[in-house]
C-alpha cells in the first residue's frame, strides 16, 4: 500500500510515493511457519551472547535462522532504543507508561516488518527481550498495571506469542556486576536494587504462570554451561513437531 503525494504538475514518481510495510497475506491464511524463540532475563544475564551463540549452533544444523532484538531489528525500531536506553542526566523521571509506549511502538514495528514476514517463511526468530520485558520493568519494576500493558501488547503483536522463551536467571547483583561501563544503560543507570528485584521476580512470577512456555536456565553458571542449558531447552522444542500455525494478519 502507499500514498501519493501532490505534485504540482501531477506527475510521479519515485520521489513522490510514501511506501507503507505491505500486510502479509489475507486474514484468515492459515501458514506453516519456522519457530519463534525468545531470550528473556535482568540486566547482565548474558542474553545478547546466549542468543547469538543459539543462532549460530542452529544455522549449523541445517535451519534458517533470524536473530533479532528488542528494542531495534528494524531502522526504526533502533531510532527507538537510542532514545530509551540513553542516559538522560535529566532530574525529571520519564514516565513509565510513555517508555511502554515506545517500546510498543519498536515491538509493532519488528513485529511487523521482521517476525511475521520471516516466520511465515519459515524461518526461525531469535529474539533478544520481546513483549515479556515490558511486562517485567514496566508492569513489575515500574508500577504501570499488567491489564494496562498487555493491552498494548495485544495491539502492537498482533497476538503472536513465542514458542519458546528462555529466562536467563540470575541475582540483580550478580547481573549488574557484570556490565562493562560502557554498556550500562539508563535502565541500569538510573533505577535502584528494589526496582530490579521487582523486574526479576516479575519474570519468575511470568515463568510460573506459563511453564508451557518458559524455560528457567540458572545464568550464574559460566557461559558454556549456559548453552549448554539452552540448546537442551530448544532441541526439545524442536524435536516436539512443528510450530504452531498462526492465522496471518493484513497490516493496517
Amino acid at each position: 500500500m502507499f500514498a501519493i503525494l501532490p505534485s504540482p504538475d501531477h506527475c510521479l514518481s519515485e520521489a513522490t510515493l510514501v511506501r507503507y510495510t505491505p500486510g502479509v497475506e489475507d486474514p484468515g491464511v492459515s501458514v506453516r511457519r519456522g519457530w519463534f524463540i525468545t531470550v528473556e532475563g535482568p540486566d547482565g544475564a548474558g542474553k545478547t551472547t546466549q542468543a547469538g551463540a543459539l543462532a549460530a549452533r542452529l544455522r549449523e544444523g541445517g535451519l534458517d535462522v533470524l536473530l533479532s532484538r528488542e528494542p531495534g531489528g528494524t531502522w526504526l525500531g533502533e531510532r527507538v532504543r537510542e532514545l530509551l536506553l540513553a542516559r538522560t542526566g535529566s532530574t525529571a523521571s520519564t514516565d513509565p507508561l510513555t517508555d511502554a509506549f515506545l517500546f510498543d511502538a519498536a515491538r509493532r514495528q519488528l513485529v511487523v516488518e521482521v517476525v511475521r514476514p520471516a516466520l511465515a517463511a519459515g524461518r526461525t526468530v531469535i529474539c533478544a527481550r520481546y513483549a515479556d520485558s515490558t511486562l517485567a520493568y514496566q508492569g513489575y519494576g515500574a508500577g504501570v498495571p499488567l491489564d494496562r500493558l498487555r493491552a498494548l501488547e495485544a495491539v502492537a503483536t498482533g497476538g503472536l506469542r513465542p514458542d519458546l522463551t528462555i529466562l536467563l536467571d540470575l541475582p540483580v547483583e550478580s547481573g549488574l556486576a557484570r556490565k562493562a561501563p560502557g554498556d550500562v544503560t539508563r535502565f541500569e543507570a538510573e533505577f535502584d536494587l528494589a526496582f530490579h528485584r521487582r523486574v526479576r521476580a516479575g519474570f519468575l512470577s511470568m515463568a510460573a504462570a506459563s511453564p508451557e512456555r518458559f524455560v528457567v536456565i540458572d545464568a550464574t553458571r559460566a557461559p558454556e554451561e549456559v548453552a549448554t542449558a539452552v540448546n537442551a531447552s530448544v532441541d526439545r522444542l524442536v524435536g516436539s513437531g512443528e510450530p504452531k500455525q498462526f492465522a496471518a494478519r493484513t497490516t493496517r
